[in-house]
């Protein structure tokens, strides 16, 4: 008599996720979203960036704010959203044993969600009723149909991540004493924090809605504000957190070595989810209203996130450097020789992990009360922000690709699709190199973010700018390149490459290594201590705000 579907899968995850299609379609739909919200947004991108050096006027149907604004949307919010899911629920099953079918359901619900919430925000913006940017707080006020929208994508992620928190309960179940893979652990990690860092701005967008409809006269800015950044902050420290996972994962296989410490790797998990949340207030460090001591108490949570940082590159590096002396490398740096430079699955993350060393000393800059002054309303945070997350994570997700893709497909990686990998890791670097580079140096000069292309009266200050500005443009149309070549590589991986088995690499252990602590699952203590350290930071400054603030803002539409 056959075994039960759960039984078969518990019995052997690697085999039945290359036949199970239900979890495989659910990260290719995800997937699928999430390249061709790639391609909409660098278009756009590359929009943005000819009319910010005066290489090119926008229509007369579309102005340059629509464009920032779909641009951060589309490629911060529903790209990023959208491979993280495809991506994680594809490992998740693979390493737990596939996927319960209320979780698909569940899974497919959330996709539906988003779906119309993108449908509702796109709409506004296109209609010039929502230039409000990616930061959307007030005073600017938007259509309310773009706030309900925004409450769409919300309720969709949540489903995902109560799908993720109902599917690992049901393994810690039957599997009593077991750690977790550290894959589904760092999945887990990575949903909770996702779903406590976004109450906040849900609340936030719950107290837009009628405002915007004209129901309530004024809301609270410093409080909407706060709420925003308790998210935004929150949200590019996720991306993070997905990439280490790779980083973590899939590297010491892919390049024939073993995890550094599966325990280290879960403390690491663990103190983000706990440190996280705190610290979004040190991207309102010019703001009014707020105390220096609460400032520097945040700044001192951002900076703390630098120790898990710090032992990520420690860890990786020693992975790397083990792995090339295994296979023969000598010397000082000559392990470095051995590593599979030729692959692109490695190339990429490793150029991801490479650009986080100065996409972490920016933060600093920008964490640092005095110096933020300087730079604070200048492009270079939109230099930072694109070194951070248009290499350091996008990048991985780039490298990923490569094998999820063919993974969750059952097709090869062919020689020829490697190649054009490199290809791709190459012009995608070479772009963000000159884009996010004369953004940092401009920023410096004064050249201002947020703002479309304008000489001041040809100031000479200004016109200063102006070369910085060309070579922003080059680098945007080199990094729409790259998006072409990606999006192409994604979908010949998934509908057109060669029939095959593909591997979804897991690194292991080494054989001396000793056994992961159960103490590491308690995700109970985990979540306490993260609330608690997010009442700390969060609960005198809101309720000073709210007892001791200004009478609000009406609803303000500035285009």
């Amino acid at each position: 008599m056959a075994k039960p579907l759960k039984d078969v899968i518990r019995d052997d995850p690697k085999k039945i996720f290359g036949l199970n299609t239900a979890d495989a379609n659910i990260s290719k739909a995800y997937l699928s979203t999430a390249f061709i919200t790639l391609l909409v947004g660098g278009i756009l991108g590359l929009l943005q960036g000819l009319q910010r050096a005066g290489l090119m006027e926008l229509p007369a149907f579309l102005n340059y704010y629509q464009v920032l604004t779909a641009h951060g949307i589309l490629l911060i919010l529903i790209f990023t959203a959208a491979f993280t899911i495809g991506y994680l629920y594809a490992g998740f099953s693979h390493t737990i044993g596939g996927l319960l079918p209320k979780v698909r359901k569940m899974a497919w619900t959330g996709f539906g969600l988003i779906l119309v919430g993108v449908v509702l925000v796109v709409a506004t913006i296109l209609f010039n009723e929502a230039s409000v940017l990616y930061t959307f707080y007030p005073p600017m006020a938007a259509s309310p149909v773009f706030y309900i929208g925004l409450v769409f994508v919300v309720l969709g992620i949540w489903s995902n991540c109560f799908g993720v928190f109902i599917n690992y309960n049901h393994w810690r179940k039957n599997h009593k004493g077991q750690v977790t893979p550290l894959f589904a652990f760092f999945t887990m990690g990575i949903f909770v924090l996702w779903f406590f860092g976004s109450l906040g701005v849900t609340y936030e967008v719950l107290t837009l809605i009628p405002w915007s409809l004209g129901w309530k006269e004024t809301v609270n800015v410093m409080v909407s504000r706060t709420l925003f950044w308790s998210f935004g902050h929150t949200l590019v420290n996720i991306w993070y957190i997905v990439a280490s996972s790779a980083w973590y994962v899939a590297i010491p296989k892919l390049i024939g070595g073993r995890l550094f410490s599966d325990k280290l790797a879960r403390v690491v998990v663990i103190l983000l989810v706990i440190l996280n949340i705190p610290g979004g207030f040190h991207h309102q460090i010019i703001d009014p209203g707020i105390t220096e001591s609460i400032k520097f108490l945040h700044v001192f949570m951002s900076v703390s996130i630098a120790f898990p940082s710090l032992m990520t590159a420690f860890a990786m590096f020693a992975v790397m450097e083990r792995a090339g002396r295994k296979h023969g490398g000598k010397g000082l740096f000559g392990w470095l020789k051995k590593l599979p430079w030729g692959d692109v699955r490695f190339l990429a993350p490793m150029i991801a992990m490479i650009a986080f060393i100065p996409g972490g000393a920016g933060g600093l800059i920008n964490t640092s009360n005095q110096i933020n002054q300087v730079i604070h309303n200048t492009l270079w945070v939109v230099g930072h922000f694109h070194i951070t997350v248009g290499v350091s994570v996008v990048l991985t997700f780039f490298g990923i690709c490569y094998y999820l893709i063919p993974f969750i497909s059952k097709r090869k990686l062919t020689p020829q699709m490697n190649k054009l990998g490199i290809i791709q890791t190459i012009v995608w670097t070479v772009g963000m190199l000159l884009m996010a580079g004369s953004q940092h140096m401009v920023g410096l000069l004064g050249d201002p973010r947020r703002t479309s292309y304008t000489t001041y009266g040809d100031h000479e200050t200004a016109l200063s700018w102006i070369p910085y500005e060309y070579v922003m443009g080059i680098g945007a149309t080199l990094l729409l390149l790259g998006i072409i070549i990606q999006v192409y590589a994604v979908f010949n991986m998934m509908f057109f490459a060669p029939k095959g088995e593909a591997e979804f690499p897991i690194g292991e252990s080494e054989d001396d290594a000793l056994p992961t602590p159960i103490w590491t699952e308690r995700w109970s203590l985990w979540i306490i201590l993260m609330l608690m350290v997010v009442a700390m930071a969060y609960v005198v400054p809101i309720v000073d705000f709210v007892v001791n603030g200004s009478p609000g803002s009406p609803p303000i539409k500035t285009w």
